[in-house]
């Protein structure tokens, strides 16, 4: 985004799921702040009273498919219309492809439906080699003016979101960002 600008956009992707978006939820209304939620159908589908938590909150949301399915490992044609089901739930105009893989042909469909979200910085807070520390660490090296840093919303970090989320952004307004959404 713009490095003139002394902001960052928090985004999580995956979710939501009930073990770990409304611990989400809270961290982000106790610091006043709001962030975008790249959400998968399937789980907006069994959990659409967490999805309306989010959108009553004012977040804003975005489209990550309905099955979480990777770009290379489907027809193009099927990855948009997996990405349109999710839609129909998720009623957005963002867009953000499962590992930030797609093909050509995708990007330039999906290009014409969607302003589509990647990032700069990934929290690495799912990986099992990583601690709650790394994840605070990875956040300190390497925010920058206009960074879309992103998160978690899975079971996967949940224990490390406990601790570097909160101390993540405690550390981000330290050093004076705004934190912004997408329009």
């Amino acid at each position: 985004m713009n490095p003139e600008e002394h902001s960052v956009y928090l985004t999580f992707d995956d979710g939501p799921i009930p073990e770990s978006t409304p611990f989400i939820l809270k961290t982000l209304d106790d610091f006043g702040i709001k962030a975008t939620f790249f959400m998968v159908g399937d789980n907006v589908r069994k959990h659409p009273d967490l999805y309306k938590q989010i959108i009553d909150a004012g977040h804003q949301v975005g489209n990550h498919t309905y099955n979480h399915i990777g770009a290379f490992k489907h027809w193009a044609i099927t990855y948009a219309v997996n990405t349109e089901k999710a839609n129909k739930l998720i009623k957005a105009h963002l867009f953000r492809p499962p590992h930030g893989w797609m093909r050509h042909s995708e990007y330039w469909w999906l290009g014409k439906y969607y302003k589509i979200i990647m990032w700069d910085l990934v929290t690495r807070d799912y990986s099992k080699w990583l601690t709650a520390d790394d994840v605070l660490n990875n956040v300190k090296k390497y925010s920058r003016n206009g960074s879309i840093i992103t998160f978690h919303d899975s079971l996967k970090s949940i224990d490390k979101l406990r601790y570097a989320l909160p101390a993540s952004i405690k550390w981000l307004k330290e050093q004076g960002y705004e934190f912004k959404i997408f329009e």
